[in-house]
């Protein structure tokens, strides 16, 4: 009998979830909310590395180790794929692709921290969907400038930056209301991608408003890669009857 552990991340890992029966095991780090509504197990926390992770599947008898975490997660990613090599198991990865560019965006790929400080030199008031990260680095925001940054959860800023606790998915009218009442200049941005439009962005083309991206990291090569979940489920229906 197959059993899955599912590294979540992304929202389209719970609709994979749904799918799993109690023998599987959702794994989430613990950042984001835990669903309780799961006929599969649920994990939550860390592993202490790649070892970490490959004895966990050892002691489960895991025969699957499916990454569905965000395509920003490198080094879970990483340790995802030493981990099954280690432990002699398959690999399998839910790949979102990346949004594209459309008529009227003008967006602008950074590699890095100090690319985007660079970048921001011009504009007077960024909004940071970032995450958590910007918050190392408040003490470096020039005089010229008020950051709004955008988190799973409120915390403090400082005189030039206002941090604002939030989670998705938004509406377009909140964003455009966003982007008008703080004056946005300029959004920063991960390529998370997804199937649906990104109301930000959309927000961002509508006012003329640059788009500082960040670009995406490298991610190992796996066993087998999907992008959309349909395909993933058909082949672990495949899987599970063979």
């Amino acid at each position: 009998m197959s059993r899955i552990l599912l590294l979540g991340g992304v929202t389209e890992a719970l609709a994979i979830a749904r799918t799993l029966g109690p023998e599987h095991v959702y794994s989430l780090a613990g950042i984001g909310r835990v669903p309780t509504d799961l006929a599969c197990q649920v994990r939550v926390g860390g592993y202490g590395g790649a070892e970490g992770l490959a004895q966990f599947i050892r002691a489960q008898n895991i025969t699957l180790l499916l990454d569905a975490t965000h395509p920003y997660a490198a080094q879970i990613s990483a340790n995802a794929q030493a981990a099954a090599r280690l432990a002699g198991i398959p690999c399998w990865a839910l790949r979102r692709p990346a949004w594209q560019a459309q008529p009227g965006d003008d967006w602008r790929e950074v590699a890095d921290w100090p690319q985007l400080m660079q970048a921001l030199e011009p504009f007077q008031r960024p909004l940071f969907t970032l995450g958590r990260e910007p918050l190392q680095h408040l003490e470096e925001i020039p005089a010229s400038q008020f950051w709004t940054l955008r988190a799973l959860e409120a915390c403090p800023g400082n005189e030039r930056c206002e941090v604002i606790g939030a989670r998705g998915p938004f509406q377009i009218d909140d964003e455009r209301e966003l982007f008008a009442r703080r004056r946005i200049d300029v959004l920063i941005s991960k390529n998370s991608g997804s199937s649906a439009t990104e109301p930000k962005l959309e927000v961002a083309r509508e006012r003329g408003v640059p788009v500082l991206i960040l670009k995406r990291p490298d991610l190992p090569e796996v066993d087998r890669h999907f992008t959309e979940v349909p395909q993933l489920l058909a082949a672990l229906e495949r899987l599970s009857s063979a």
